[in-house]
């Protein structure tokens, strides 16, 4: 063979599957379309993946129409051997070629089967759990206990020392930091009875035999039943995407709005009483609205006139010996730092004392503060929420041993009745992980079927044939299959993470599928070729043996896709650490996809396409051949 017949065949090769490959790069791409507009934090997490992926296809799609063929005719030299002496070719096509018979000589059977194990996976994923993101093991512990709001700062320093002793007791624990109060910032709002303890555990491998997280959590929280003390249990680093998302520090929050506090409370407290009973919920607390304790301090007006003194002097002496009054302001190096003079802790430590206190008078000399003012101690709010212009109060909770879905949608069940009673100008709104969840949801269902459609599109242009497009995108569903029992065996729920794995899938068994129908109709266009394009000299049986031929004699570069990307993914089953269990449930759909797609594509595409070509013989007298568009 001469160098110009070789570079005559390659260059016929190449443009025989080039255009396939490219469009089916383009494909790939385009199914991924719903992940770049993500929004919040699912897509800072995927977007990373979208973008690499993207690059990596784009230039894929040039390399395979420019470089690849050039390389190929560089390196595609010596003796050629035909496909056939391939050991691993013949062992595939000789299991292959029996399997590929049966499927055509029992066409129905075998399209009852696929539809079978189809209408199968519908009702598994409909009763799959559903979560916004699946947990990421962070490898700590954030505890979250709440105590009174009335706590003094002295309880509140003996909880804290507890708790700590009795979580460092625990021999998984390798430290433990907690904190009570908030520092000295306005993005700190948390108030003195908001414990936060950092708990850092010891290498795994260190931990007692059969322990896991879970396990240790739940020793612990049955440990730390201390009354008047509400645990909560999470993880430092989602606990700040959750507060600053959206101002709920659980997994999630029931926001209750209305216009009166005492009101909502009450309100919030019925919620409570009503979710206690719901399995999954955990750590439930209502968002304390009153029990503040404030020193309240009316003046007596017709007192003060008696005495010959003003408000203003009663609430002079009330600033300089409870509040401190501000002499003046002491400067070091680039600090400022005011001073202010109160009276002693002696004076101001109990309400005996502060009823005690001496007011001067013009004329009666010094008298105590009781004889002109009343004293007490009064109940408020510790603290006052307030969202959209409204008053708002929170019932909180985290979701443990269920699926967040499922554990918010027998919640709201079970709240529909309270809802019916709520007072005019009241209303509830649920909010944390589950509103992402609503928000990715919604996403992802407008989006897909646009890419659906888009996939269809580029099928078309790709094939010049509405038939053709549609024989290949019926893959997708069949793609399904595998991705929906892998992850209803591996126990994963619903999340955009395996949403994103499927979204995925779409392209990956498109792109296969393209590859077989290029194979298929090369071998219909070589049989018309031969017998010519008519009913009077083409049968069925000729239609068989050239799609046994299409299918069964270029078997081994379609395993080598399959195998390529199962190579990739597979070694994600093994992996472990930090990441591990959010790459988990982005590759399942992926791995039990290709499987049955590729199932499907051996055995039912075949199968489908003698069929389609058999019809048009029938009803046209001729085969319609397919010319692709390079």
């Amino acid at each position: 063979m001469t160098a110009e017949e070789r570079n005559r065949i390659i260059e016929k090769a190449c443009k025989q599957v080039g255009t396939g490959v490219f469009y089916s790069s383009i494909i790939v791409i385009v199914s991924f379309l719903p992940v770049f507009l993500l929004t919040g934090q699912e897509g800072k997490l995927f977007s990373p993946l979208a973008w690499t992926k993207t690059f990596i296809l784009l230039v894929d799609a040039f390399v395979a129409i420019t470089v690849a063929p050039v390389l190929i005719s560089f390196l595609l030299k010596g003796k050629l051997k035909p496909e056939s002496s391939n050991p691993l070719g013949r062992f595939l096509e000789r299991l292959y070629t029996p399997l590929l018979s049966w499927c055509l000589r029992w066409r129905k059977t075998t399209l009852g089967l696929n539809i079978l194990a189809l209408l199968i996976s519908l009702p598994m994923l409909f009763s799959l759990g559903t979560e916004f993101m699946p947990p990421l093991d962070e490898g700590s512990i954030l505890f979250m206990p709440v105590t009174l709001p009335d706590v003094s700062n002295t309880e509140v320093k003996r909880i804290l020392q507890v708790q700590d002793r009795i979580i460092k007791a625990t021999p998984e624990v390798a430290h433990v930091l907690g904190k009570a109060g908030r520092a000295n910032t306005a993005t700190d709002n948390s108030p003195i009875s908001m414990i936060e303890t950092i708990i850092l555990l010891k290498p795994r491998d260190q931990w007692r035999a059969g322990m896991t997280k879970a396990k240790i959590v739940d020793e612990l929280n049955g440990k730390l039943q201390i009354p008047g003390v509400v645990n909560g249990w999470t993880q430092p680093i989602i606990n700040r995407i959750n507060m600053l998302s959206t101002g709920i520090r659980t997994d999630v929050g029931v926001k209750v709005y209305g216009q009166n506090l005492d009101s909502i409370y009450r309100l919030a407290t019925r919620i409570k009483q009503q979710l206690d009973n719901v399995p999954g919920v955990k750590d439930l607390y209502v968002e304390p609205i009153t029990g503040g304790k404030y020193l309240d301090i009316a003046i007596k007006k017709d007192e003060i006139g008696r005495y010959g003194l003003s408000t203003d002097d009663v609430n002079l002496l009330v600033e300089s010996a409870l509040g401190g009054m501000p002499l003046t302001t002491t400067i070091e190096g680039r600090q400022r730092f005011s001073v202010n003079a109160r009276f002693a802790q002696d004076f101001r430590s109990s309400l005996p004392a502060i009823r005690r206190l001496q007011v001067q008078t013009p004329s009666a000399g010094p008298i105590p503060l009781s004889a002109v003012a009343d004293i007490r101690v009064a109940e408020g709010p510790p603290m006052i929420n307030s969202e959209n212009a409204l008053l708002r109060g929170t019932v909180l909770f985290n979701v443990r041993d269920r699926d967040l879905g499922g554990t918010v949608q027998e919640a709201k069940q079970k709240l529909e009745q309270l809802l019916t009673k709520m007072p005019k100008g009241y209303f509830l709104d649920w909010s944390g992980q589950y509103e992402n969840q609503i928000r990715a949801s919604q996403t992802l269902k407008l989006i897909v079927p646009i890419v659906l459609l888009i996939i269809f599109g580029v099928l078309y242009f790709t094939f010049g044939s509405l038939k053709e497009a549609f024989f290949n995108i019926i893959t997708i569903p069949f793609a399904l299959i595998g991705g929906v029992f892998i992850v209803y065996f591996y126990g994963i729920n619903l999340s955009v993470a395996v949403a994103v794995g499927f979204i995925a899938l779409f392209g990956l068994a498109v792109e296969t599928s393209i590859l077989m129908v290029i194979y298929l109709n090369e071998a219909v266009q070589k049989l018309v070729a031969e017998k010519g394009n008519s009913s009077e000299t083409l049968t069925n049986a000729d239609i068989r043996a050239a799609v046994m031929e299409g299918a069964a004699k270029r078997l081994r570069p379609k395993i080598m896709t399959v195998s390529v990307s199962l190579f990739g993914l597979v070694p994600v089953l093994w992996a472990s650490g930090v990441g591990a269990d959010v790459m988990l449930p982005i590759v399942l759909p992926l791995i039990g996809g290709v499987f049955t797609s590729s199932i499907h594509i051996l055995l039912v595409t075949p199968v489908v396409f003698e069929m389609m070509k058999e019809y048009e013989l029938r009803k046209h007298g001729r085969l319609e051949i397919p010319v692709m568009n390079h």
